[in-house]
């Protein structure tokens, strides 16, 4: 029985296989394991990261991990909102529009 590729290695494993080993065994597989912080809580950080940054297509899938995770939709307009002071308006608008891309997806994708 073969695995299936982790999204890493679906992303870039062709291009930059060493990339994608990173990714998969550093950080999602040490720094997101670590104890310190539940995933949850990594998820969060994650997403303000990548928001006041202003990495949208980075955000995205990090959003979905964040539900995943058990953050709700609430709690992440909330981190839109308090980081639009911050980050700046422009960012919070673009992560509006990445949440809604995200809820959306997930909408299509569950059963009926």
């Amino acid at each position: 029985m073969t695995q299936e590729p982790s999204r890493a290695q679906q992303l870039m494993g062709d291009i930059a296989p060493k990339l994608a080993e990173l990714t998969d065994d550093v950080l999602f597989g040490d720094v997101y394991a670590r104890p310190g912080l539940s995933q949850r809580d990594r998820s969060l950080i994650t997403v303000a990261a990548l928001l006041s940054l202003d990495r949208s297509s980075q955000l995205k899938s990090h959003m979905g991990r964040a539900l995943d995770n058990g953050v709700t939709q609430e709690e992440l307009v909330e981190v839109i909102t308090q980081l639009a002071f911050y980050a700046g308006w422009p960012c919070a608008i673009n992560a509006v529009t990445t949440l809604r891309t995200v809820l959306e997806e997930r909408e299509e994708a569950e059963p009926r």
